[in-house]
């Protein structure tokens, strides 16, 4: 009974503590988590695009067919296509360090010495200034076989260094601008998008965020928020977050760079009264607990410790000897309590003047009042009258008002994010893919088949790579089986579904293959690539951004960051017309929108983003839908809503709980003794009385057996016909024997 009081307290603590801490006054904790997350998405758009243009650049140089009579300026020329466009490029003597071919505009080779040409492993990218801007060198070994004036000489290597400007960074969100910053804190690119903070609302924002960059552990995806200065009732909120690797050694952990977001945020004025509400109903639920306690104690704990006491003093009486044995069995015993302490009271007492042989069996009346099982089910209700408001009526949030409209906006900047990610990794497929298909004619079956193979090998989202000739049926294929069910031959190149049911969607790049005057033809006429669903499903969770899904122009699902069947509808109605609300006008890329909703949950913050865009992807009509629920975003009046069910749930888990245990341990134990107490009572002696618990309910259970053993062999004397000991007091005739 202790125990149910000092668990009910508890959960009167865990009130105050949890609702003092909800404040809405300021910035609310889920703005600055949002700016935070916006950054750290950033900052991974940046690290993949620098990791794709690195492997780019590997790739081309590998794949360049060097010949013993290559020069480095034929061979920087046919390098040049590695990336579009380059700034400037340079071939070195990867043994020596010299310059040997230039390309472009100038490329800074200050910090690239011999030891570095020479290193026999992939040379990260290096961040350099030339002219005065910051660039990126990225570099890559080509093998070159031994010249045709020393065949038998070793082979020839050469360094490729490309130079390239940082890539472009874009800001989403209206009114929020995004820097990438080096190591010192200068910001090396920019991009705002609407209208941005006032310069001197974000002074000492970017040396901020270098300086806790520079505390967190180098190599890593470190990231966090700021607040800034504020002006009128806005103060600006910035996130920024590492460039860098989570999963282990990466192409930018090196680099230094930092990602900075930032924007400015309303503040709430008016601060949620729920410090008051938590001590009114933590103190409600400790009166509670006080009184049922108190309870217990005077209704139920007294009785039984009182019936415990009487039912020794019956047993001691009854199987001792002397003056001491019949002054206690001349003592009545008293009836306390209701219910089962009442009833053993009234058979101790019967059961005391069966033993002075006073009076016989007598039978119990059939008529109960209520028992101390009701009074555990009273407590259970009591407990509930504060438990239910708690869970379902008291501060319950606003669905239309509870999220405040910051939140609401990172979420749908997020979910671009995510959609401009999604896109990025569907457009670099089908390049890798265009570039395979251009490298087919003029080789023999053989030679595609294995130029299909080593591009299945560098490309890892590929499942399967197969060509199609002129009727539709696969001439050549590496990989996996297809998964295809739509035979088509289509025209240009882009990004398509090749099947419309079963387990797993298909989604393919696909690219034609031009024949070259001259050259001979491949031994198809459209090169597909199926790409694995799983690559695409790894680009979509991200933290706080809840579940993703990636929908056709029919809204049914093709990938997602959660498990899902292939071309189900959306798990809400609400979230299909989400994605419908974003399609403009025809021709038009669309816009992406957002909006709260109420589920059974609470409310969820949804966004949707149309994926079509210009590229291979657009004319798709796909969208990416996130659904975040408001209470893992830390909105304070969401939170207030959570916590308070959370104390009613754990209030009423504990009393239920406690209450229950007591009927189990007491309650039940009481009401199976009182049975056995009413049959000795009515005459039978033949029942063992075993006790079952070693508590006071077992003490009484044994004192009933002593009795019984006492009275059983009195029933004995009377009927062997011993008249001489029928009318003397059984003490007397327990002690002759």
């Amino acid at each position: 009974m202790a125990s149910v009081v000092v668990l009910l307290l508890m959960v009167a603590a865990l009130t105050v503590m949890g609702l003092e801490g909800i404040h809405t006054a300021g910035i609310p904790q889920a703005v600055l988590n949002g700016e935070q997350q916006i950054a750290a998405d950033t900052a991974l758009s940046l690290r993949t695009a620098i990791d794709a243009e690195a492997g780019a650049v590997r790739r081309k140089a590998e794949a360049y067919p060097a010949t013993s009579a290559s020069t480095p300026t034929t061979a920087l020329k046919a390098l040049a296509s590695a990336t579009e466009g380059p700034y400037g490029r340079a071939l070195l003597d990867a043994r020596t360090g010299k310059l040997l071919a230039t390309g472009g505009r100038t490329v800074p080779l200050a910090g690239v010495d011999a030891k570095t040409a020479s290193e026999h492993r992939e040379i990260p990218p290096r961040l350099v200034t030339s002219a005065g801007t910051r660039q990126l060198l990225y570099f890559a070994e080509v093998t070159l076989p031994a010249q045709q004036d020393d065949p038998d000489g070793p082979d020839r290597q050469w360094l490729l260094v490309v130079c390239e400007p940082l890539p472009a960074l874009t800001a989403y969100g209206d009114g929020r601008t995004a820097e990438v910053l080096d190591a010192s804190g200068a910001s090396l690119a920019t991009a705002v998008r609407g209208t941005a903070s006032p310069a001197a609302a974000r002074g000492g924002l970017p040396a901020q965020a270098a300086r806790a960059a520079h505390r967190s552990r180098s190599g890593t995806d470190a990231s966090g928020s700021l607040l800034g200065a504020k002006t009128g009732d806005r103060r600006t909120v910035a996130g920024w977050a590492q460039v860098a690797s989570a999963t282990g050694p990466g192409e930018t952990d090196d680099l230094g760079l930092v990602v900075l977001s930032s924007r400015a945020a309303p503040t709430t004025t008016t601060a949620g009264d729920y410090s008051g509400f938590a001590l009114k109903a933590a103190g409600a639920l400790a009166v509670v607990a006080l009184l049922l306690g108190l309870a217990l104690y005077f209704s139920f704990q007294r009785p039984l410790l009182r019936v415990y006491l009487s039912a020794g003093r019956l047993a001691r009486g009854a199987t001792g000897a002397g003056s001491a044995a019949r002054a206690e069995l001349s003592r009545p015993v008293p009836v306390h309590g209701f219910g089962e302490l009442a009833r053993i009271g009234r058979a101790l007492e019967s059961l005391r003047g069966q033993l002075l042989g006073e009076g016989g069996p007598q039978e119990s009346p059939a008529r109960r009042g209520p028992g101390y099982r009701a009074l555990a089910v009273a407590g259970v209700v009591v407990v509930a009258c504060w438990s239910v408001p708690m869970i379902f009526v008291l501060n319950r949030a606003d669905t239309a008002t509870a999220v405040p409209a910051a939140v609401l906006a990172d979420q749908q900047a997020r979910t671009e994010i995510a959609t401009n990610r999604v896109r990025q990794s569907l457009d670099r497929s089908y390049t890798d893919l265009r570039e395979a298909a251009a490298s087919l004619p003029g080789r023999s079956r053989d030679a595609q088949a294995e130029v299909l193979r080593k591009s299945l090998a560098d490309h890892k989202q590929y499942r399967s790579l197969y060509l199609l000739d002129r009727s539709g049926g696969i001439s050549l294929r590496v990989g996996g089986t297809p998964l295809r069910t739509l035979v088509h031959v289509p025209g240009g190149g882009g990004i398509t579904t090749v099947n419309a049911s079963g387990r797993i969607p298909a989604i393919a790049a696909y690219a034609q293959v031009r024949a070259d005057k001259g050259k001979a033809p491949a031994a198809g006429v459209v090169l597909f690539g199926e790409i694995d669903v799983k690559a695409l499903n790894s680009l979509l969770p991200r933290p706080k951004l809840g579940s993703v899904w990636v929908t056709d122009r029919d809204d049914k699902v093709l990938a997602a960051s959660v498990g899902y069947r292939a071309f189900q509808s959306l798990p809400e109605s609400a979230l299909t017309r989400l994605a419908r609300a974003t399609q403009g006008a025809p021709g038009t890329a669309g816009t992406a929108t957002s909006a709260v909703h109420s589920t059974s949950s609470g409310p969820s913050v949804d966004a949707a983003a149309p994926l079509a865009q210009k590229g291979p992807t657009a004319g798709l009509g796909w969208h990416v839908v996130t659904a975040e629920p408001a209470a893992a975003l830390q909105v304070p009046a969401v939170q207030a809503e959570q916590r308070t069910m959370l104390a009613g749930i754990l209030g009423l888990a504990v009393s239920a709980a406690g209450l229950g245990w007591l009927h189990v341990v007491v309650v039940r134990p009481l009401r199976a003794v009182t049975v056995l107490a009413e049959r000795l009572v009515g005459g039978d002696r033949r029942t063992v009385l075993h006790p079952v618990n070693h508590d006071e309910i077992g003490s009484v259970t044994r004192n009933l057996e002593l009795v019984r053993q006492v009275l059983a062999e009195q029933d004995r004397a009377l009927r062997a016909g011993q008249s001489a000991g029928a009318g003397r007091p059984l003490h007397e005739t327990t002690l002759q024997r």
